[in-house]
């Protein structure tokens, strides 16, 4: 034990404290503790109102960040997918002028991704289909995945204090879910699962982004409440907080009609893979204390197992961009999988 002790801490994963001093005799404990920006994975993400990549150690701080607000609906991979590599290979080659080593990076999209193949099937918000993202990065010499950003920022969920099972559901423009059973991600034959956002809660109702009528981003998504609640689209989140604030009749009914498709939807996913907890991130933890009731009253009246087992909702801890993060944290626990490969 002492040599592979030895071995991690001089391949720089595992750091040294302070000895504490023995209550018996014998040595002084060694507590030992992942090291500080010594190894580093990288996380990228294009989401509908901002692209970023994030930087971070195997103790779980950021080492660096950047996040660059714009409007990419309808945008052009070619254009876009070089622009986040580049910020990328910037805080990469900081991080390496610095002595740390990169492990790799995940890209997060907002669509169906076979990440066994790293191809983005089709992301109806950005307008992107049939595309091998990789590539145009151009981050050659680096292993880079792909995956589906609400399941990245699910799994960013576990560096806190959550339940080990929990359904995570991140709201922006679209609405996207992750399964965590047992604090591993549930991905079902293709990965393709958790597209709660594509729910139909009206089968009348208006027309969606995927084709189909009447989906739940249509009444829940952060667009359809801003437009319902009678601001612009692309107004700035804060902006619906201020008329909630304020008792805004239209922006408390906006509010209240997305809190009620919302919890049939979850009601719906609860009563089929039976999890105790949501977690609610992106847009929805800012919004939370004007939905929390309602979600819970729907899901309380519609989960058959509600009288026995009532379903905790609770807000994401991860931050705003928890998808970032958790690419990161799943390129560190590749290396913490396999340790020799980095001694």
């Amino acid at each position: 034990m002492s040599t592979l002790v030895d071995r991690l801490v001089a391949g720089g994963l595992l750091a040294e404290l302070a000895p504490i001093s023995a209550q018996r005799a014998g040595r002084p404990a060694v507590p030992l503790v992942p090291a500080a920006r010594s190894v580093v994975g990288v996380g990228l993400e294009v989401n509908v109102d901002y692209l970023g990549v994030s930087v971070m150690d195997l103790t779980g701080d950021i080492v660096d960040e950047r996040v660059e607000p714009g409007s990419f609906h309808d945008s052009n991979p070619a254009e876009i997918l070089p622009r986040v590599g580049k910020l990328a290979r910037e805080l990469i080659d900081v991080c390496v002028e610095d002595g740390m080593r990169v492990a790799g990076a995940r890209l997060a999209l907002p669509g169906l991704v076979d990440t066994r193949a790293g191809v983005l099937q089709v992301a109806p918000n950005l307008g992107w289909s049939s595309l091998e993202p990789i590539a145009p990065l151009g981050l050659d010499g680096l292993h880079v995945e792909v995956a589906n950003e609400a399941k990245l920022a699910g799994l960013a969920e576990l560096n806190g204090d959550v339940a080990p099972s929990f359904l995570y559901v991140s709201a922006d423009v679209g609405i996207g879910a992750a399964i965590i059973v047992n604090r591993e991600l549930f991905l079902g034959e293709r990965g393709w699962n958790g597209e709660i956002g594509h729910v139909v809660v009206d089968p009348a109702g208006p027309r969606c982004g995927c084709g189909a009528f009447g989906c739940l981003e249509q009444y829940a998504g952060k667009d359809a409440v801003m437009r319902a609640a009678g601001l612009a689209a692309d107004a700035p989140l804060e902006t619906l907080v201020h008329a909630l604030h304020t008792r805004d009749e239209a922006a408390e009914k906006a509010a209240r009609r997305a809190a009620l498709a919302l919890g049939s939807a979850l009601a719906d996913f609860v009563n089929l893979v039976d999890v105790g907890t949501i977690v609610l991130g992106g847009a929805y933890t800012t919004l939370l204390p004007w939905l929390r009731q309602e979600v819970t009253d729907v899901l309380n009246d519609r989960v058959l197992s509600a009288p026995f087992a009532p379903v905790t909702v609770r807000g994401a801890a991860a931050g705003p961009y928890a998808a970032m993060a958790g690419g990161a944290r799943e390129v560190l626990r590749g290396v913490l999988a396999a340790p020799a490969d980095w001694v």
